[in-house]
Order: structure tokens, then C-alpha cells, then sequence
């Protein structure tokens, strides 16, 4: 039977591969990879366990999809960015894509 240590490992590693796994779902392909970000609610922390392992973990996963990763903690969310300098080209599609999205908001409360 496995020890404490390896157990803990194991799980460790299905943690990272799992938020890989969503970080890389979550990322829109027009941004070549940019632009990434991925939000946990409370229920999802609370069924991935410790939070200092899930940053940790978040991390590991950030840094396996080339991303420069920083996690913050803002009430009960997580959230996992990518802060690396993004390229003009897909800041200007991000920033537009943005603008669009606030027009359609703004002309579905009117």
C-alpha cells in the first residue's frame, strides 16, 4: 500500500492536471494562447481541497500551459491569471471583443 507522502502526491497531481485541464478549456483560441484566466467559485474550492494547495496547484498549471500565473482571492472566487505581455495584435481583438460585448449589455437594457 502506498504511504501518506505518495498518496498525497497522487492527488497533487490529478489536482494540477485538473485545473490544466479547465485552464486550458477556458482559453479562447483567436488569442493564441493569451489571455487567460480561470474563475473558481467556492463550491469548487471547497471540493478541491486546502486552498494554499489549489494556488500551488493553479500554479504548476499556469506554468505547464507557458503562462505567466498569478492567483488572487477576491471574496469567495479564485482567480487563476495569466500575466504575461500579451502581443498588440491580440491585446487590440481582446479590447475589441470587450467593447462589443459592453455595446450588446448597454443595447439589451435600453
Amino acid at each position: 500500500m502506498p504511504d501518506k507522502d505518495e498518496l498525497a502526491r497522487r492527488r497533487y497531481e490529478k489536482l494540477v492536471d485538473r485545473l490544466e485541464t479547465l485552464m486550458r478549456a477556458a482559453l479562447k483560441p483567436q488569442y493564441k494562447g493569451y489571455c487567460g484566466q480561470l474563475v473558481l467559485s467556492s463550491g469548487d474550492l471547497a471540493e478541491m481541497g486546502d486552498l494554499k494547495d489549489v494556488r500551488r496547484a493553479a500554479r504548476e498549471a499556469g506554468h505547464r500551459l507557458g503562462w505567466k500565473p498569478a492567483t488572487r482571492l477576491v471574496g469567495d472566487r479564485l482567480f487563476v491569471l495569466d500575466e504575461r505581455e500579451v502581443p498588440e495584435e491580440i491585446r487590440q481583438l481582446a479590447a475589441d471583443a470587450a467593447a462589443e460585448a459592453m455595446d450588446r449589455a448597454r443595447r439589451e437594457r435600453q
